[in-house]
C-alpha cells in the first residue's frame, strides 16, 4: 500500500512495490495522503514514486471483473483522483522509475512535472490494444497535457515510449539514469515548494476548468 514520508519541504508518496494498480483500497490510501499534503502549512511539494518494476499498471482489472456492478462508481473514483492531483495546491512531480501504463500513465500526466528512467521502462496508453475506450474524462485529461500530435499517436497506436523518446515529445520533462530518477524529482519539487498555497490551487483550477468539470461529472463517467 502507498506510504507517505516527508523530506524537508517535499512529501514523498511511495505508491508501492508491486503493479500499483488502482484497487479501491489503494485509491483511498492515496487520497488520504493527498489530504495530509493539502492540510500541511508552509512551503511544500509532492513527489510520487514507486519501488520495483512498475510505477503503476493502471486500473485493477481483476477487481473490476468481480465487481462489474460497481464499474461506474469505480471509474468516477479514479477520475476524482486524477482531478485532485491535477488541481492540488502544491507542485507535484511524478518519478517514473518503472513501467507506467494506462491509468497509471494518465495519473502521471495529472502531475505538474514528470521524470522518467531513460534506459528501461515504458510509458504507454494501451487502450486500443485491450479494447477499452478512453472515458471522456480520461481523453480530456490526456489531450490537455500532451501536444495534439503526441496525444493522437499515444491514444490511437498504443505506442510504448521509452524515457528518451517520451522526453523528446513532451510526455515527460526529463529522462535520467535509474539512480537519478527520484533525486531529480526531489530537486524539482524542492525548487518549487514555495509556490504552495491557495493561489497555486486557484491557478490550476482555472487552467483546467473544463478538464476538472469533465473528470468530476458523475452523470455518465463512462461516456
Amino acid at each position: 500500500m502507498p506510504t507517505l514520508d516527508r523530506q524537508d519541504n517535499v512529501f514523498v508518496l511511495d505508491l508501492g512495490d508491486g503493479e500499483n494498480r488502482f484497487h479501491p483500497d489503494w485509491i483511498a490510501s492515496v487520497n488520504d495522503a493527498l489530504t495530509e499534503v493539502e492540510k500541511a502549512e508552509g512551503p511544500r511539494a509532492l513527489v510520487t514514486a514507486a519501488t520495483g518494476k512498475f510505477y503503476s499498471n493502471g486500473l485493477d482489472l481483476d477487481w473490476l471483473s468481480g465487481h462489474a456492478d460497481q464499474y461506474q462508481d469505480y471509474v468516477a473514483s479514479v477520475h476524482e483522483l486524477f482531478a485532485r492531483v491535477l488541481s492540488l495546491p502544491v507542485i507535484t512531480v511524478a518519478a517514473l522509475q518503472g513501467h507506467t501504463f494506462a491509468a497509471g500513465a494518465m495519473f502521471s500526466q495529472a502531475h505538474d512535472f514528470r521524470v522518467m528512467r531513460a534506459d528501461r521502462g515504458w510509458w504507454c496508453l494501451p487502450e486500443t490494444d485491450i479494447n477499452m475506450p478512453f472515458t471522456p474524462g480520461m481523453a480530456t485529461l490526456i489531450q490537455s497535457r500532451l501536444a495534439p500530435q503526441t496525444a493522437h499517436e499515444a491514444m490511437v497506436t498504443a505506442r510504448r515510449y521509452g524515457g528518451t523518446d517520451a522526453a523528446a515529445v513532451g510526455i515527460v520533462d526529463r529522462a535520467v539514469d535509474e539512480d537519478a530518477v527520484r533525486s531529480t524529482a526531489l530537486e524539482i519539487a524542492e525548487a518549487q515548494a514555495s509556490k504552495a498555497g491557495d493561489t497555486l490551487g486557484t491557478i490550476k483550477a482555472r487552467m483546467y476548468t473544463s478538464v476538472l468539470a469533465t473528470l468530476r461529472s458523475t452523470a455518465d463517467p463512462l461516456g
